[in-house]
């Protein structure tokens, strides 16, 4: 993957849970198709939230960072309607500390990406779901996490970043990766700024003070 893709998509850093394809146990097929974009579905949290709610019952204390990222958890921002979990445990190496529970909660292990942050990526045959596994501390967890704030709290970022989706979706992609590959230039702005906003905050804070 690119070095950096899209949070929003399967591996989220083309370095990140979009190379998703890049050692796949259960290999997709070919798209040759466009990308079906849906509008924002207010019942996208929910449906995280139930997510969330089976995981943390499977692995209890397990669970150190749960969150919801992608565009489908951007108010008001057209996604393909795929939720995708971040999940961090202790060590997402030790495959048999997680990954037996999880299936037993009816999630599958689809990918793994050993020299990738340790990414696993879990999910389920009955539900649009990417569970994106690290170990916790990633530097990964935080710039997708950083990517999501900023296009819920920068409108003129949330539709940037929409349009570029809508005319790339219009076109055949091999795969669904090649589309998200074609992303990465207005990803990486997109969390550049992100990035300069963050460390000028500690700055403004001093001068108020």
């Amino acid at each position: 993957m690119p070095p950096l893709s899209d949070p929003a998509d399967e591996h989220p850093d083309q370095s990140a849970a979009e190379g998703i394809e890049a050692a796949p146990i259960r290999p997709p097929g070919p798209h040759n198709a466009p990308i079906a974009l849906s509008e924002y579905d207010p019942a996208w949290p929910s449906m995280f939230a139930r997510e969330a709610e089976r995981i943390r019952g499977a692995l209890g204390d397990r669970v150190l960072v749960l969150e919801h990222a992608g565009s489908t958890s951007v108010p008001g921002l057209a996604a393909k309607p795929r939720i995708d979990v971040i999940l961090a445990v202790p060590d997402s190496a030790a495959e048999d500390s997680y990954v037996p529970a999880l299936e037993r909660a009816g999630y599958y292990l689809a990918i793994r990406e050993p020299e990738w942050f340790e990414h696993r990526v879990l999910k389920r045959d009955d539900l649009e779901v990417n569970v994106h596994v690290f170990t916790v501390g990633a530097s990964e967890i935080d710039r997708m996490l950083q990517f999501r704030d900023r296009l819920r709290a920068h409108p003129e970022d949330r539709v940037a970043y929409e349009q570029v989706k809508r005319d790339l979706a219009q076109r055949t992609w091999p795969r669904v990766q090649d589309y998200a590959d074609a992303k990465t230039e207005i990803v990486r702005q997109i969390v550049d700024r992100a990035s300069a906003e963050r460390e000028q905050a500690p700055a403004a804070t001093e001068e108020i003070a």
